[in-house]
């Protein structure tokens, strides 16, 4: 996997494990599956987040009973991981509208070079011309 699809990957993974516990509480092994099928994130990098999640009051913990074996322990998330979840969303949107504007922007051409039109001959008989250069300013 390429370092930078790495960074991408740690980059969002609080954000979507915030997104799918909005959706419904789970637990910890459901939330590292459904992370490795839609991002391929590994199992073993999802409980030291959900550690500092709850450590930092996002989500908060309690168990249920299991039929093959110990009790798990079920995530779900607080108001404040609510807050966060929004704050995270309209952020990422704001970005990646940022990143995807710069990336499908049209190349820009150095420098073109035309006669001017509006610009009258100077009296020596010489022609004047306007030297126009694209900056290439791309705004959100």
């Amino acid at each position: 996997m390429e370092p930078n699809l790495v960074q991408f990957k740690k980059g969002v993974l609080e954000l979507c494990v915030l997104a799918l516990l909005s959706q419904a509480d789970s637990y910890g092994y459901d939330i590292a599956s459904r992370l490795s099928e839609a991002i391929e994130m590994g199992e073993g990098t999802i409980y030291p987040l959900m550690r500092r999640m709850q450590k930092d009051g996002l989500v908060s913990t309690y168990f249920v009973e299991s039929s093959s074996g110990p009790p798990r322990k079920y995530y779900a998330l607080t108001e404040k991981g609510h807050e966060s979840l929004r704050a995270q969303r309209t952020a990422w949107t704001t970005f990646t509208r940022a990143v995807s504007a710069i990336l499908d922007a049209p190349p820009a051409s150095d420098t073109t070079t035309e006669p001017s039109s509006s610009s009258p001959a100077d009296t020596s008989g010489t022609t004047s011309l306007t030297v126009q250069k694209n900056t290439g300013n791309i705004r959100p």
